[in-house]
């Protein structure tokens, strides 16, 4: 079996919403200091709604895949949807990822939920 599958291969050699939103208003930044991997998340809410979402990541094929499957998931959903989100939810729209990986898939979880809070504290709405 191959160590990784093609959706995560896809994911990371052609990353889907990469880049900067210039007036997000939701920003998550998150990291592990293990690894070495960087997450960023920038989210456009409007009327409830993740309009546009990009991220930044610095860090192994992983975590760039496991980024940009996350942003896939929740962009156009509700932010009830959007604050569910798992990073077991994204590791298995990867079609899996190595154990010793999984923290990749934990780091998205964790730069959305941290993007919602930011939203939260900016705008005083309760998600």
């Amino acid at each position: 079996m191959a160590l990784y599958s093609e959706k995560v291969m896809d994911h990371f050699r052609n990353p889907r919403n990469v880049g900067v939103i210039e007036d997000a208003n939701g920003i998550g930044e998150v990291g592990n200091a293990k690894c070495g991997d960087i997450m960023k998340m920038y989210l456009k809410i409007e009327d409830d709604v993740v309009q546009d979402v990009k991220f930044e990541t610095f860090g192994c094929g992983s975590a760039i895949a496991s980024s940009s499957m996350a942003t896939e998931m929740i962009k156009g959903k509700p932010l009830s949807e959007v604050k569910q989100l798992t990073n077991k939810a994204v590791a298995e729209a990867l079609d899996g990822l190595p154990d010793y990986k999984m923290h990749c898939s934990v780091l998205a979880e964790e730069a959305i939920h941290s993007a919602l809070e930011d939203y939260q504290k900016r705008t005083g709405r309760k998600i």
